[in-house]
């Protein structure tokens, strides 16, 4: 599956349009899960410290409802972005701690190999909402193994959004909502497209 035809899958999976209740809905998404970062990060002292805790939980629930989106094209329910926290809430937290840790400590030796790592490991989280009852490392080695020959890939699809981002970003910012949205949604199907290693996303362009 090509580029252009996952991003035309997303796009209908939302509705079509930028103002489909789907759309909307996954807008709403992006808003809370940003809104709930950001107002514990301005917790003081702490505040940083309980975001890099329980963003793995958050990232997990992030996954599962676009995900789930991108499987049955239903509007997104809301509370889902919360599963992490009542699903195996602890391998959620350590998950994310670890893929930050180990993304970090690659990008000390320079910033392409953080980067190529932070690609190999992008997966995760979808993996884990496809399988529960994995830990941190099966989760992890997963991404890993799903991403090999994939990475530059991944990286190239989200490169192809700087179009969209310009425009979202001359809108008063707030269209960049509508494009995280866009490309959260093709993320998912990208993983859709990967995750058997049946299908190679070719060179396309729009």
């Amino acid at each position: 599956m090509n580029r252009k035809e996952l991003k035309d899958r997303a796009k209908a999976q939302l509705g079509g349009s930028i103002f489909s209740p789907n759309w909307l809905y996954a807008v709403l998404t992006i808003v809370i899960f940003m809104a709930l970062t950001s107002a514990i990060s301005a917790i003081p002292v702490v505040g940083a410290l309980i975001v890099i805790i329980f963003s793995g939980a958050l990232e997990m629930g992030f996954a599962y409802i676009f995900l789930k989106q991108a499987r049955d094209g239903e509007k997104m329910e809301i509370g889902s972005l919360f599963k992490g926290f009542s699903d195996d809430m602890g391998g959620n937290i350590v998950l994310g701690l670890l893929v930050a840790l180990f993304t970090f400590l690659w990008s000390l030796l320079f910033i392409v190999p953080g980067i190529i790592k932070a690609y190999a490991y992008s997966m995760a989280f979808y993996v884990k909402s496809d399988h529960p009852d994995y830990g941190w490392k099966e989760c992890i080695d997963e991404s890993q193994r799903i991403m090999n020959g994939h990475k530059m890939d991944l990286f190239i699809l989200h490169l192809s959004f700087i179009g969209w981002s310009i425009v979202g970003t001359l809108c008063l910012g707030v269209g960049t909502l509508w494009v995280q949205a866009y490309i959260s949604a093709t993320t998912a199907h990208f993983y859709e497209s990967i995750k058997d290693c049946g299908v190679v996303v070719i060179d396309a362009e729009e």
